[in-house]
């Protein structure tokens, strides 16, 4: 039985010939002449020469080889009661047709198209499409704000773009076209045409100069052969939504990207051609890019587009419905997703109503997942609960529990270890390695494995400046975390979520495991606000579980207590807040940063990929009542 040790071994022994192994997954029109470049450093290259095409290699190749039939993508949208299913036969033809579109407007290789779109079918067809073609697409997260959309079009420059004229929220229809013609008028760079998918819900009015209806251009498009690329060229540029200054535009290849995705699908994820596989996220983030589109389809497996939230649509048990339903062999979602649920549903009764006898295992991802919150998934499910972590950067895992190759056990609140691929370490500022369970910056020996970035859009300044610059020969994940003795890394949060209390480093992460332990509290978070006395003081923000009605000041009390017991009196954690609720990103991920800016009366900037602005208004308040912000 090959072990996890063996593989990493095997890697760390000669990464060109481990990385060269796994590209015969892959179908190439011309073979590489180098496995690695490293005649430039930083800038290294993978599979240098090779020439191949991403959207082949995702549909055709499957179709010549007899999956013509099985399905490739199925797109369930409880939020307009539909679902529509697509072999790989029909969405190649649907892809090539849409690919002629793009072509028809003079969009070529090397050209760049914007992707604004809602979780439909469509939009991983256009994504397909400009694989297809060579040109490089930039999805940019359906419903951002124009000015945030503005930016990313004046930094790709995009010939064209692609939208539809609404999103649709549980309460809500967001109308996408005023956003993007406002965008337009805000931009320096004009697109050419902007293709418009007409959604039933809501029709936007279009300019007949510019705007092109989608489906009457489908009608008489021609479909478009798949056209080859440097493993090195771009597929796509996706934008970090950084909460100042300009978005870093991270630039994903063709070659190594294709190598890492389809490496990843049988030994980290234990999933295999013909299975069923969901990722519950957007195609605006990169677990969208990633594990809904391309490395389901490099693979083989039939992928899942889900237009929905966890709760609401139209109650927490629509997970266990969508994985009951499409017969979901790996699921894969983040940890605030699985909270919401727990907090609608403690007991699991919703659980129970399903056959889950398809699902095998339960992957998260996106920001820490909390021991309980793994423990609870762990007991209602039956299955493997697996803690992964990776970033926009890295475009695949860095650190998870590989199921294919070894079921290592499972340690809650740690990642587990290294994939093979990545050289991790844990250092401290001077640039030494931290011992076991001591807290540094978790750092990657250069050169990077293949997917990961290889510099930023238009910018290999910023790119060292933002990511190589901190410990030379190292890549910096802006994580903090520790190597336990064992050889498993547990994720503490941002660099910037250490605080310094009194000289003591702490990790936030940390005291948000104690108060997530408490039996009334759904969700949580901590930040260090300045003080005159001890630098910084930690502050927690709490959302109990539906139907608590205890007194919040005695639970506030008892989680005071706790950290004071588990973490001891050194995190001088004397103040916490029962709140309604958390500021987040659209992907769930809590605004800490935001939060701790208010509480210390800074200016701060809107993040373009708030859920609800009217939060912070309710998180100030809050703070005012202990005397911040």
């Amino acid at each position: 039985m090959t072990t996890y040790d063996a593989v990493y071994q095997k890697w760390q022994q000669d990464p060109k010939a481990f990385w060269a192994n796994a590209a015969e997954l892959i179908d190439w029109d011309k073979k590489w002449d180098e496995v690695l470049d490293e005649s430039n450093p930083p800038f290294y290259r993978w599979f240098k020469g090779g020439v191949l095409n991403t959207c082949y290699n995702a549909l055709d190749r499957h179709v010549e080889n007899g999956r013509s039939e099985q399905l490739a993508l199925i797109y369930d949208s409880p939020i307009t009661n539909s679902i529509q299913k697509f072999t790989y036969a029909e969405l190649r033809d649907e892809v090539a047709k849409l690919a002629g579109v793009l072509a028809s407007f003079g969009v070529e290789k090397g050209d760049r198209v914007i992707i604004y779109m809602p979780m439909v079918a469509e939009a991983a067809m256009a994504m397909l499409a400009c694989a297809r073609i060579g040109a490089v697409h930039s999805v940019v997260f359906g419903g951002f704000a124009s000015k945030e959309l503005a930016v990313r079009i004046d930094d790709a420059k995009p010939k064209v773009i692609m939208s539809a004229s609404c999103g649709i929220e549980p309460t809500r229809l967001v109308p996408y076209k005023p956003l993007l013609d406002e965008a337009i008028n805000l931009s320096t760079h004009k697109p050419s045409k902007t293709l418009i998918l007409q959604r039933p819900q809501m029709a936007a009015e279009l300019q007949s100069d510019r705007d092109v209806d989608w489906a009457e251009a489908m009608k008489t498009a021609v479909s478009h052969p798949c056209v080859p690329v440097e493993a090195t060229d771009p597929l796509y540029i996706l934008y970090t939504s950084g909460t100042t200054g300009m978005p870093k535009g991270i630039v994903r290849d063709n070659g190594g990207h294709a190598v890492a995705l389809r490496w990843s699908m049988p030994n980290v994820f234990n999933t295999n051609p013909g299975d069923v596989y969901w990722a519950g996220s957007d195609v605006g983030w990169v677990v969208g890019h990633s594990y809904i589109v391309y490395a389901p389809l490099l693979t083989g497996c039939t992928t899942i587009l889900f237009e929905g939230k966890p709760v609401g649509t139209p109650d927490a048990g629509v997970y266990w419905r969508v994985i009951s339903d499409h017969s979901v062999k790996t699921f894969f979602t983040a940890p605030t997703a699985i909270r919401a649920i727990k907090r609608e549903d403690p007991n699991g009764l919703e659980i129970k109503k399903y056959d889950l006898s398809t699902f095998e295992a339960l992957f998260v991802a996106g920001e820490r997942c909390d021991p309980d919150t793994l423990l609870w998934s762990e007991k209602q499910l039956q299955i493997p609960v697996i803690d992964h972590w990776w970033q926009t950067e890295s475009g695949w895992p860095i650190v998870a529990n590989c199921l294919g190759i070894e079921q290592l056990p499972v340690k809650p609140g740690s990642a587990c270890k290294p994939v093979p691929g990545y050289d991790v370490q844990v250092l401290r500022p001077d640039g030494t390695q931290a011992g076991p369970n001591e807290i540094g910056d978790i750092m990657v020996k250069l050169p990077l494995p293949p997917s990961c970035l290889p510099t930023l859009w238009n910018n290999d300044k910023r790119f060292i400046d933002a990511y190589l610059s901190f410990h030379e020969g190292y890549y910096s994940t802006a994580d903090a975390g520790f190597f336990d003795q064992d050889g498993y890394l547990s994720i503490m949060g941002r660099t910037d979520d250490i605080i310094n209390v009194a000289g003591h480093r702490l990790s936030t992460g940390g005291m948000e495991e104690v108060l997530a332990a408490h039996s009334d509290v759904a969700e949580c978070a901590v930040v260090g606000v300045a003080d005159s006395l001890k630098g910084e003081v930690p502050v927690g923000f709490m959302v109990l579980k539906s139907g608590v009605d205890r007194d919040h000041q005695e639970i506030v009390s008892e989680c005071i207590q706790m950290v004071r017991e588990q973490i001891g009196p050194v995190a001088a954690f004397k103040q916490a807040l029962v709140v309604q609720r958390l500021p987040k990103t659209r992907s769930g991920k809590i605004l800490r940063g935001t939060i701790k800016k208010i509480a210390e009366k800074q200016e701060y900037r809107m993040p373009a990929t708030i859920d609800d602005p009217a939060i912070l208004t309710e998180i100030h308040d809050d703070l005012k009542t202990i005397g911040y912000g």
